[in-house]
């Protein structure tokens, strides 16, 4: 799949079902510094009220930096999976939690899916976002956690990318998983085409086979 021509996300078109955030002075400040920086935030934002969002590739801490300014700039209510030991420090905790992000227990892996399952079962809008490579590191495999995750809470998967070439995070279109795991996998590992990470050499296999 071809995402490199991607329009330029126009925030007015945003639809109304899409969770928003309250505030005015972060996403100004978000766009500017997105701006400066020399990145682009293209593609679309479905209107609908949930998915799960992954984003990919993950292969430096950096990532973070994008994404926590893509949901800032977009003004979109993004929640963000991060590892629990990101929340040991209490001031650097209160600005995750600002940002969106949601401690997880990485070692509590069954509790953590139906807890997830529970959530968008509960609220009435939610896009929840998590890297399913699951390390900055290679790695031969995704977590499949989030497809479990999408298919238990009967929501789409809207796949995002990190493009550091191009300096784009792209946001591709949703895919509805099927239920058969092994015949969607590779078809989501498709709208990864052509993308390039941080650290290319830390991207996972999937990514890696699709470069070759």
């Amino acid at each position: 799949m071809d995402s490199s021509n991607l329009p330029e996300i126009n925030l007015n078109t945003i639809g109304e079902n899409a969770p928003r955030r309250n505030g005015t002075i972060a996403p100004k400040l978000a766009k500017a510094f997105m701006k400066a920086s020399g990145w682009k935030i293209v593609g679309e934002i479905p209107n609908i009220k949930k998915c799960v969002m992954l984003a990919v590739p993950h292969t430096t801490n950096i990532d973070g930096l994008w994404a926590i300014a893509t949901i800032l700039a977009l003004n979109v209510d993004i929640k963000i999976m991060g590892k629990k030991e990101l929340f040991q420090v209490p001031v650097l905790a209160q600005f995750l939690r600002w940002g969106g992000i949601i401690a997880i227990d990485r070692e509590k892996k069954g509790s953590t899916l139906q807890a997830s399952i529970d959530r968008f079962n509960k609220e009435d809008q939610l896009f929840l976002g998590l890297a399913p490579e699951g390390t900055r590191k290679y790695t031969e495999n995704w977590k499949t956690g989030f497809y479990y995750l999408a298919v238990g809470a009967g929501v789409p998967i809207l796949p995002i990318a990190i493009d550091y070439p191009s300096k784009q995070v792209r946001f591709l279109p949703l895919f509805y998983p099927t239920g058969d795991i092994n015949a969607d996998l590779p078809k989501i590992y498709d709208y990864y085409e052509g993308v390039t990470g941080g650290v290319a050499e830390n991207m996972s296999k999937p990514l890696q086979d699709l470069r070759k």
